[in-house]
């Protein structure tokens, strides 16, 4: 019988080296937009000073903000763990799956140890996206309910797809990559109870453990066939579903003629794609809110499922230890957009804002059963004034998602933000700007300097 890792192997090998062109245009913008989510975090991030723990001149590889070159597997983790940093990366959120987070640092690292070209790379990147939505659709917010973050746990399989197929392995060498990759899942919420920013590293972890399992797979390590089958194989652990392998399996037969990168999320704001509908939903509404003093309370309607994650404990959510901590809270983050007006990268930095905080305290939540999550990403308010005026605002689904589409100009438009908050020359952003939205030739030398230079450093 064959197993799903087996079958897994013979469908990605068998996807055709010319993507179609809408799925290439938008495999290139996904990566553009982590590049720019990275370079804009290595800057002006919460661990914006990774890239001193590598060991320069240790490999081939670009680390983003970065003149030095690093190992695969330094840059890897490095610029995995910048790039979901400030929670800006892009979402499968029908999966809950942050997959160019994990994909993108694993396939360039590998394309420039190896030396592969860029259609190998961008190829690679898709497959492995391809790999992680489909696990993370076969057991629905499953991993998150059992407090592992999906994209960690997940990401170390679909790394370990991108990065075999980065490197042309063989059907052998790539069904034990699979098979050992398991083995590197990684990654828990345990990060909420105290704020820390260890979920930032989880899809570097991932990115590293993917790279990692093709070293072992080439030095003559296997890996288990049945890895995703049984109450001990991927599923039964981490989701507690072992039904969700033939689900798995079911999905696997679509693999190169149903294209799920294409309903992949690019995100607004920096901070937890689940708050982003809350935030749009004040923005939408007809009340003169501009003072917050007016507002009496919100009331937010919460998707089940997404409450251990934003809304628990509420307290703690309302007044959160330090701003980075807002980035999961709905209340700190609803308030944020009405004290200030705009919710950014710098809004998350230091010590919580009072006057945010005190707004947040006149927030509450309670559950919502029926409301779509994950397939869509909604949001309920109810804005209640001092005078006594009520209004209900309902967004049905997050911008940016597969029912509400960015165009390539709102992507090229994020990524140039990005890229003058990481003092990126003129001259590199449009190098990089021509490469991934073109249609020619995926040129990966562009992506050999991605550092600002040092006057604009010392400036």
């Amino acid at each position: 019988m064959t197993t799903s890792a087996e079958l897994l192997t013979g469908r990605v090998l068998k996807l055709p080296d010319q993507l179609p062109s809408d799925v290439e245009a938008n495999a290139r913008l996904h990566f553009l937009d982590a590049l720019g989510v990275g370079l804009a975090a290595a800057r002006v991030g919460p661990v914006r000073h990774l890239a001193a723990l590598g060991i320069p001149g240790s490999g081939p590889c670009t680390v983003l903000g970065s003149t030095e070159r690093y190992s695969a597997s330094d840059a890897a983790l490095i610029n995995g763990t910048l790039i979901h940093s400030i929670e800006f990366d892009d979402t499968h959120t029908g999966s809950v799956m942050h997959g160019s987070s994990v994909l993108a640092p694993a396939v360039l690292a590998t394309a420039q140890e190896c030396g592969a070209d860029g259609r190998t790379m961008l190829n690679a990147f898709v497959a492995g996206w391809e790999t992680i939505i489909r696990i993370g659709l076969a057991a629905p917010s499953a991993f998150q309910k059992n407090g592992f973050q999906g994209t960690s746990v997940a990401g170390t399989i679909a790394g370990a797809v991108a990065v075999g197929l980065t490197q042309r392995f063989e059907y052998e060498q790539l069904l034990n990559s699979v098979g050992i990759a398991a083995s590197f899942s990684s990654g828990n919420f345990t990060f909420l109870s105290e704020g820390a920013s260890v979920k930032a590293a989880q899809p570097g972890i991932a990115a590293q453990g993917a790279i990692s399992s093709t070293r072992l797979a080439r030095g003559g390590v296997t890996g288990a066939t049945r890895v995703f089958e049984g109450s001990d194989g991927f599923f039964g652990i981490y989701a507690r579903d072992e039904t969700a392998n033939g689900r798995f399996s079911a999905s696997l037969t679509s693999l190169g003629s149903e294209w799920l990168i294409s309903d992949a999320a690019f995100k607004e704001f920096p901070c937890c794609h689940f708050v982003h509908p809350f935030i749009e939903a004040v923005t939408r509404s007809t009340f003169d809110i501009s003072s917050p003093e007016n507002i009496a309370e919100i009331r937010c309607r919460v998707p089940v499922g997404q409450e251990s994650i934003i809304a628990i404990p509420w307290e703690r959510k309302q007044s959160p230890t330090g701003a980075n901590e807002g980035r999961w809270s709905l209340p700190y983050a609803i308030a944020l957009q009405l004290v200030t007006g705009d919710v950014s990268i710098e809004d998350f930095e230091g010590t919580p804002d009072p006057g945010v905080v005190e707004l947040a305290k006149r927030i509450t939540w309670e559950p919502w059963s029926d409301s779509g999550y994950p397939n869509t990403f909604p949001a309920e308010i109810e804005l209640i004034l001092r005078d006594g005026s009520r209004e209900i605002v309902t967004v049905a689904d997050v911008n940016g998602n597969r029912t509400r589409p960015w165009s390539t100009e709102q992507v090229v438009g994020k990524f140039t933000k990005n890229a003058a908050l990481a003092l990126l020359t003129e001259e590199k952003r449009d190098r990089i700007l021509q490469a991934f939205t073109g249609t020619g030739d995926l040129d990966i030398d562009v992506l050999s300097d991605l550092a600002p230079p040092l006057a604009a450093l010392h400036h």
